[in-house]
């Protein structure tokens, strides 16, 4: 399994429109947004500045970037070019696939969240102490797991040709309504209820209480947790019917 996951950071890596993509393209959308705030205004109900709050939800959204739409999209593929069915004739079990799938993915994400970093710290001066650069690293690391089992998940639903644009869908989606793109406090009540439950929202919740000098709620570690368990064990499932079929 070691192995593969090597084989699948160094793919990653040698693909350079994937690499700029999920690296330079959140960055950009960070400096984009934060670029027209005000540096004194803050989030309602925050503390945090707009420029830290999006420094937090850019980095999560890099990392979202990278392992959901590169695990998707390469398992289909893989799926109808008859690699996965190679992998099964060989002594790697299929929790092993799945297991190096999400855990190539989520290397590959330190890159998107640090740049993201450097950006707001060089641009934006963003500032914070130094344990909270690393601990907003580690829990921002540590979260894009679950997506990684969600991107999995995905690759083995859906077909070649309908990859993509599911995988869009979904993406877009938990971006918007998670908060990423633009704080929950502006959405209506009624979509904030929602939003509240939603993977991303939890997600970027853990970095903005590191933010503020606080530790990461325990109803946003037990929202992601849940979500990892039902998306990996969703992958296992659709690993073992796709074998079945084989």
């Amino acid at each position: 399994m070691n192995t593969l996951i090597r084989l699948e950071v160094v793919r990653t890596l040698r693909n350079k429109k994937f690499m700029f993509f999920s690296v330079i393209y959140p960055s950009a959308i960070y400096l984009l947004i934060s670029g027209t705030q005000n540096t004194t205004d803050r989030i309602p109900h925050t503390d945090l500045t707009f420029q830290a709050f999006f420094m937090v939800s850019m980095a999560s959204f890099g990392a979202l970037t990278a392992v959901l739409m590169g695990n998707s999209e390469r398992i289909a593929k893989e799926r109808e070019k008859g690699w996965v069915r190679q992998l099964r004739l060989t002594a790697l079990p299929g929790r092993g696939y799945v297991l190096a799938k999400i855990a190539g993915a989520a290397i590959v994400t330190l890159p998107c969240i640090v740049v993201v970093f450097l950006v707001a710290a060089a641009v934006k001066h963003v500032r914070v102490e130094a344990w909270q650069w690393f601990a907003l690293g580690g829990v921002i690391w540590a979260g894009s797991l679950v997506f990684a089992a969600l991107g999995v998940a995905i690759g083995y639903l859906a077909s070649g040709d309908a990859v993509r644009p599911l995988t869009m869908i979904i993406y877009f989606g938990l971006s918007i309504l998670g908060g990423l793109w633009m704080p929950t406090a502006t959405f209506p009540q009624w979509l904030q209820s929602i939003a509240e439950w939603l993977p991303t929202h939890a997600y970027a919740s853990l970095g903005q209480a590191i933010e503020t000098g606080g530790s990461p709620h325990a109803k946003d570690i037990a929202i992601l947790c849940a979500y990892f368990v039902v998306f990996a064990g969703g992958a296992a499932w659709l690993y073992r019917k796709d074998t079945l079929k084989a």
